[in-house]
């Protein structure tokens, strides 16, 4: 047998593989994980029954496993691109230099056809199985996602316990506004979107965002979190 005729089982077992990521991508990201079943994923990915997915993934739990780690490489291998660059020139010089790292490669992803679904797709399993995306990172493929929340550790002000929990929110809130962004790309409608459609929207989102973290803590939560804390209660 020729080494050609060995490739193709090899090269359409692959085809069909990723045929079942992105349909599962889109469908995940559109209902949920919960609200969508082995048969829709392998209806929508154009195959004739279950048997392909158990075949390719043998659960829908590794099928899902998979898909974290593919879309967390492609976002990880960006911030590592940019995270050397800012160390070539010395460091973070701003908080807004470590935003664009965390969030410019997500929204990069979110306006590529081929991850369409994906941001949504990780936002409900954070917020549904969140065990389940960390046990995919494995601390692997969100390496220059946590140096960058180290970062910002060490710039922010305030009590550490104020800013772990900004920064737990920040994940929270920008999930939400990037999951919302990615549905209207997908609908194809941001051009003429009121809310969408505007030429500083990106540059919008990254501002609210850091604001979020940066804005100064109100007396009110300084005085509780300091009356929180294990020196307070002595």
């Amino acid at each position: 047998m020729s080494s050609r005729m060995k490739t193709v089982p090899r090269a359409a077992s692959e085809q069909t593989k990723d045929q079942i990521k992105m349909a599962a991508q889109m469908l995940f990201g559109r209902h949920g994980i919960d609200a969508v079943t082995v048969q829709q994923i392998v209806d929508a990915a154009g195959q004739r029954n279950n048997a392909a997915l158990y075949y390719h993934f043998r659960t829908k739990e590794e099928l899902i496993r998979q898909m974290v780690v593919d879309g967390a490489a492609v976002l990880d291998a960006r911030r590592r691109e940019m995270l050397d660059d800012m160390e070539k020139r010395g460091g973070p010089a701003s908080i807004r230099e470590v935003m664009l790292v965390l969030f410019m490669p997500v929204i990069e992803l979110g306006e590529d056809e081929r991850w369409r679904g994906y941001i949504r797709f990780i936002s409900h399993l954070q917020a549904s199985d969140p065990t389940t995306l960390r046990d995919a990172l494995n601390n692997r493929w969100n390496a220059g996602y946590v140096e960058c929340v180290n970062h910002l550790k060490r710039m922010l002000p305030g009590p550490a316990a104020i800013v772990e929990q900004r920064l737990s929110m920040l994940a929270i809130y920008s999930n939400a506004v990037l999951s919302a962004h990615e549905a209207a790309l997908e609908s194809r409608n941001t051009r003429s979107s009121r809310l969408w459609g505007q030429p500083f929207t990106i540059e919008n989102i990254l501002d609210m965002l850091e604001a979020a973290i940066t804005c100064p803590p109100s007396q009110a939560t300084l005085q509780t979190a300091m009356a929180e804390t294990p020196a307070a209660r002595q």
